[in-house]
């Protein structure tokens, strides 16, 4: 996306104080943390350089100088890896007519998964595809095709903060990884339309995309508030499909025997009555 590049250099040199990095911090300082010549003292290479890359504007940039910049900014393994990402987009892929498809095995797998919920999510986090727990869970079922999205459901649908108990936490996550999500799928349209559509319509999420957090979420606990279950404690994890990597299977892994695994299985129970 436009600007990605600049954005995230400043706000990642935003966060480095001059005296983590050996540099004396007297004087007065217009911006916070690291000034650009400083980075790019540190980094070895020309202030004009180094001012061109953040300015999205400067020639196809090698692996060693980026490198050396997630060095001076001690970037984490995603963040280096989505600063390569943006840097060098890849070429554009070719799009695809209509609406994503989940082959007809992948759907098996998660009916065949009665006990845990699992569901298929895209790189925009739309729900795809999703098994009868999952939908008991989320309610998939019953929204329009177009609505099936967690990270809309976080900031625009009403009884999103009920939901989620850990709101602020969760929420932040779910940006962070819509981030990393839109640097490797630069042209993906859903993608593009939800950041466009939550940055018009919600303050919270505007904050936080300008942050420029990238994390992966493959993996965690979730809390969720169900209005007939309860309280869930779900532990999760996410496999990519390997034909399809745009397509992620999301499965809660609940201990047997937990009071969280009991109360799913009374929910699914409830929702077959229903």
């Amino acid at each position: 996306m436009d600007g990605d590049l600049g954005d995230f250099l400043r706000t990642r040199r935003a966060r480095i104080q001059p005296a983590e990095v050996g540099l004396p911090s007297y004087g007065r300082r217009r911006v916070p943390g690291l000034r650009r010549e400083e980075v790019a003292q540190l980094a070895g290479v020309s202030v004009d350089y180094y001012v061109r890359l953040e300015q999205d504007r400067g020639p196809r940039v090698s692996d060693a100088v980026l490198d050396s910049i997630a060095r001076v900014l001690r970037l984490d393994e995603t963040e280096h890896a989505h600063l390569l990402r943006v840097a060098r987009p890849p070429k554009k892929a070719e799009r695809r007519s209509g609406a994503p498809r989940v082959r007809p095995g992948v759907q098996l797998l998660l009916d065949s998964m009665e006990r845990t919920p699992a569901f298929v999510t895209g790189p925009a986090m739309d729900t795809l595809a999703w098994n009868a727990l999952a939908d008991a869970v989320h309610g998939f079922g019953r929204m329009a095709p177009g609505r099936r999205n967690l990270v809309r459901q976080l900031f625009l649908e009403p009884g999103g903060r009920d939901f989620y108990p850990d709101w602020a936490a969760y929420a932040a996550q779910s940006v962070a990884n819509l981030r990393l999500s839109a640097g490797a799928h630069p042209d993906d349209r859903a993608v593009r339309d939800l950041v466009g559509e939550l940055s018009l319509k919600s303050e919270d999420f505007r904050r936080l995309w300008a942050d420029h957090q990238v994390r992966a979420c493959m993996h965690g606990v979730i809390r969720l508030r169900h209005p007939v279950a309860g309280l869930l404690t779900l532990p999760f994890e996410s496999l990519t499909l390997p034909e399809t990597p745009e397509q992620t299977i999301v499965v809660y892994t609940p201990e047997p025997g937990s009071e969280t695994a009991e109360r799913l299985a009374l929910l699914g129970s409830w929702a077959t009555a229903h």
